[in-house]
Order: C-alpha cells, then sequence, then structure tokens
C-alpha cells in the first residue's frame, strides 16, 4: 500500500464509465483513493445502476448536489468538496473532462493547495458559449498532470502555453469500451426487450442545454424526424422529458421514448444502430469506437478526428435533412486508432505514482 491520498471528483454518467477503470488500476496499484460523487447525475438510472453493474467502488461521499443552474450547481459542488478535501488532506485530486463537477472539484483543490490531475485534458470545442467549454479551459489552467486522450488535446494546450505535466495516455473510454462491449453483448437483452433488429434502428440522445433546453428546438427536432423510416430510440434523460410533455401524442411517430439506460445496455443499442444521433461528446467518440456513423447536432465538436475520418457528420443547421441521413448517412473515408490502445488508466496511475 502506497502512502498516497487520492480523492476523485466525479459527477455524471460518462465520468462513472471512466472511473470504472481508472478507480481499478489505482486500487491495484494500492493507492488510497476516496471516490467523492457531487450527485450531478441524481436519478437512480443514470447513477445507481452505474455503480452496480460497472462494479464501481462505492463513493465514500455523495453530495447530493442535483440540477440547478449553471452557477448554483457549480457553487454548491465547490462549497462541499472543499469540506471533504479539508477532512480528507489528500496529496492529489483527480478530476475528468468537462463537467461543473470537475471545475468545482478543480477549484477546491486549487485554493487549497492541493495539486490537480485532469484527465481528458486539452479538448477544445473553441465555442465559448458552451459551458463545458469555460469548465474544460479553466480546469487546464490550473492542473498540474494533464492526461491527454489525443495528439489535438496536446497540441491545443499548447496553444495555451501549457506545456508542463502534460502526458499523452489515450482515452480511458476505450479502456472501458473494450473491458465493458463483450460483458454487455453477453448479458443484456436490450435488443430483445424493445423488438429491436441490428441495424434496424437509429439511436438517439439529447441532453445538452440548447437543445435539451428549448422546447422550440426540441420541437424541430422531432418534426423533423417524422418522417423517419425506421424506429429512433430515444433514451430520454429526465429533465429533458419535462420538456417534452405532449410532444408525443401521435402514436405513429418513430421516435420511441425509453428510459435512461445502464453502460452495458447502452454498449449494445450504440454498437448495433444503423446510425447515432447525438450532441453527447462522449457518445460521439463511442460511436466512431463502435464503427456506426454519427450525426451530431452541434455546431461544433471537441472530438474533431471522428469528422475528419467521416464517420461523424455535423447537423445543427440541417436537422430537416436527419431523416435521409438516418437511412443513407455519409460514407467514412477511413478509421484509425486515434485515441490509443486501451491502456489509458494503466498509463495515467503510473505517471501519477512517478510524479508522488
Amino acid at each position: 500500500m502506497h502512502n498516497f491520498k487520492l480523492v476523485t471528483i466525479i459527477g455524471a454518467r460518462p465520468q462513472f464509465v471512466k472511473a470504472s477503470v481508472v478507480s481499478k488500476a489505482l486500487r491495484a496499484k494500492g493507492v488510497h483513493e476516496i471516490l467523492v460523487h457531487t450527485g450531478q447525475h441524481y436519478d437512480d438510472n443514470m447513477s445507481r445502476v452505474f455503480f452496480d453493474e460497472m462494479e464501481i467502488p462505492r463513493p465514500d461521499y455523495n453530495l447530493a448536489v442535483g440540477s440547478g443552474t449553471q452557477g448554483a450547481q457549480t457553487a454548491a459542488s465547490l462549497e462541499k468538496i472543499e469540506q471533504v478535501l479539508l477532512q480528507e488532506k489528500p496529496d492529489w485530486v483527480l478530476v475528468y473532462g468537462d463537467t461543473n463537477a470537475t471545475i468545482a472539484g478543480a477549484l477546491a483543490a486549487a485554493k487549497l493547495n492541493i495539486p490537480i490531475a485532469h484527465i481528458e485534458a486539452g479538448l477544445r470545442s473553441f465555442n465559448r458559449t458552451m459551458p463545458e467549454e469555460i469548465n474544460r479551459v479553466m480546469t487546464d489552467v490550473i492542473s498540474t498532470l494533464l492526461f491527454c486522450p489525443t495528439p489535438v488535446a496536446i497540441e491545443n494546450l499548447r496553444h495555451d502555453g501549457i506545456t508542463g505535466g502534460v502526458h499523452l495516455v489515450g482515452d480511458v473510454m476505450v479502456d472501458a469500451l473494450l473491458h465493458y462491449t463483450p460483458i454487455g453483448e453477453a448479458k443484456s437483452q436490450i435488443l430483445t426487450s424493445h423488438n429491436l433488429t441490428p441495424k434496424n434502428y437509429s439511436l438517439m440522445t439529447i441532453h445538452r442545454p440548447s437543445n435539451a433546453d428549448s422546447p422550440g428546438r426540441l420541437v424541430q427536432l422531432f418534426e423533423c424526424l417524422k418522417t423517419a423510416s425506421m424506429p429512433v430510440i430515444f433514451p430520454v434523460h429526465p429533465r429533458t422529458r419535462k420538456l417534452i410533455g405532449s410532444l408525443f401524442q401521435n402514436e405513429n411517430h418513430p421516435v420511441r421514448l425509453i428510459e435512461p439506460l445502464g453502460y452495458l445496455d447502452m454498449m449494445v443499442l450504440e454498437k448495433n444502430a444503423k446510425v447515432i444521433i447525438t450532441d453527447s461528446g462522449g457518445i460521439q467518440k463511442e460511436a466512431y469506437l463502435h464503427k456506426v456513423p454519427c450525426l451530431t447536432v452541434r455546431p461544433e465538436t471537441e472530438w474533431v478526428e471522428t469528422v475528419e475520418d467521416g464517420w461523424n457528420t455535423l447537423v445543427n443547421d440541417r436537422l430537416e435533412d436527419l431523416p435521409k441521413l438516418i437511412v443513407n448517412p455519409p460514407e467514412p473515408k477511413q478509421w484509425l486508432t486515434h485515441y490509443g490502445d486501451g491502456q489509458a488508466a494503466e498509463k495515467i496511475t503510473e505517471i501519477l505514482l512517478q510524479t508522488f
């Protein structure tokens, strides 16, 4: 057992997935990890099921921050994380990605002079109207170790004048996908339970405020999809479901609302979809790793490699094209292993131990 104490901050579903592989690697090397869940994703189907099916260690702290405005959620997380750090006195704080839990954890650590390690450092959409972009830029500035998934991420940091403590480790999502997809294929009944056949449906996820918090935008999206010639399976975030209201009075609408899914069911749905419609950064990348065409309802993406290789198409201003793109998605140009070899968690653990 190392005399090395680390606090890991997680708060949203993609971070549970990443932590499942990194926490396993840290603990296998004897690191004393304190897991803090801010409770940003508080719905049972979006939280507890992940811990159960992925065997993630139970959080040592659940801060129960819940939903709220950007400022309120960040402030509540910051205040409660600071209390944990004062009590635990860790050697390092580890944060993931670009959520409010990420920036809150990083700010709390920085103000207490605790070094920060940032997994998924260097990603940029170059859209400062996105809360996630502010979170990731600010976290990179105050981090000591920056674990980058791609060479593009390293170049982005260099452009921002950040060169110290930068490491190319690959993407921990690759580690998770390689490990859990075969398990999901063996265990999941999601295709049977929804009467789906592989490559005869599309999968949609919408959660970003620019899409999910705008009733007008949702109406536009569903209006454009009403002529789709195959089912559009839509696992609905609780916040989005509240806004949808009476949009689905027509039972013949091809969009099928289903409950939020665990990671294993989601992997199986992604892998077997003909095409994926999303505004999620993580799902764009998972679509690429599964070699499934992706239609991204955003004006830009931080995962530029997926667009350059032709597997991802930005359709933010072309929603009316969705029905034909679902049936005939753009032809990919190539598929390259941009995101590492599935050993990112091991590399991160070794670098943290060497630095400590």
